[in-house]
């Protein structure tokens, strides 16, 4: 596997409605963009296919886990893409079929430059919360089933490479795991809210990116959905220093991209241990 030292990362935002073959022609130009500016990791937001009108609508797209060609068209289009444009691609998250006909898994998949998948992460954490303060509530658990897999690291070109998605950003133990295990770059996938992102987005992307000196990739939704939901947008690229390398707009479609410079990340941790001086685990 080639390694790259100051690879070249891209966050792309997305506005997706509820129209799965409109969403992945939107994604295929942003991953086409990505590539055309010399991206070799793309990562999209949540729920990237489809913001539905109803929370239920993800069930009619739900595809099984890597079902043969023709029954997994957003697998499929995430596999072509990669392989199409070279590029290494975290897949937001899609609706993947459970054992439970009225919920379904939230996955993050990543596919490797050849089309290869590599990883999959189901959310572990679901957002089922009253916004204070607000008319607000989400209850992700009527329709998603949380995932119980063991927090995921894997080997990339890139270095190692942690997942999480959205509202695991509120949970730092996954990420001092995440970060325990190796990880360097770390990927959160999201859908946030316009009021919760107000009031959080950039605290928390950066406090997790300083507490665990890592790079945070942070693709978000943007805009107004089908459902009357308004997500907040302003993906972010931060660097092991916590310092924002790259921002999107509020409202709007983009490719954001960052260089990675892991030869600085080395040097932060070894002048700045504080992952080696922790007292509690």
């Amino acid at each position: 596997m080639n390694t790259y030292q100051t690879p070249t990362v891209a966050a792309i935002q997305m506005s997706s409605r509820n129209d799965v073959a409109g969403n992945l022609a939107q994604a295929n130009d942003l991953l086409r963009d990505a590539a055309a500016r010399g991206a070799q990791l793309a990562v999209l937001p949540e729920n990237f296919a489809l913001m539905g009108a109803k929370e239920t609508d993800k069930l009619s797209v739900a595809e099984p886990d890597g079902a043969g060609r023709g029954h997994t068209p957003i697998q499929e289009f995430l596999a072509e893409a990669a392989a199409r444009y070279s590029l290494w691609i975290v897949g937001g998250t899609i609706p993947i079929a459970s054992n439970e006909p009225d919920r379904v898994y939230p996955a993050c998949c990543v596919y490797d430059s050849t089309g290869a998948r590599v990883a999959r992460y189901d959310k572990i954490h679901l957002f089922d919360v009253g916004v204070p303060d607000s008319a607000e509530a989400y209850r992700e658990s009527a329709t998603f089933v949380p995932g119980d897999n063991p927090p995921i690291v894997i080997d990339s070109p890139f270095g190692r490479l942690g997942l999480s998605i959205c509202y695991d950003l509120r949970f730092p133990e996954l990420y001092r795991r995440l970060a325990a295990d190796g990880a360097e770059t770390i990927v959160a996938p999201s859908a946030f809210t316009h009021t919760t992102g107000l009031a959080h987005w950039h605290v928390l992307a950066r406090a997790r990116a300083i507490e665990n000196l890592v790079t945070i990739i942070a693709p978000n939704q943007a805009g107004h959905h089908a459902s009357g939901r308004q997500t907040f947008g302003h993906s972010l690229i931060v660097d092991a220093w916590g310092s924002v390398q790259a921002e999107a707009g509020s409202d709007t479609a983009e490719v954001i991209t960052a260089r990675i410079d892991r030869a600085r990340q080395t040097a932060i941790r070894d002048g700045f241990p504080c992952l080696s001086h922790r007292r509690l685990t």
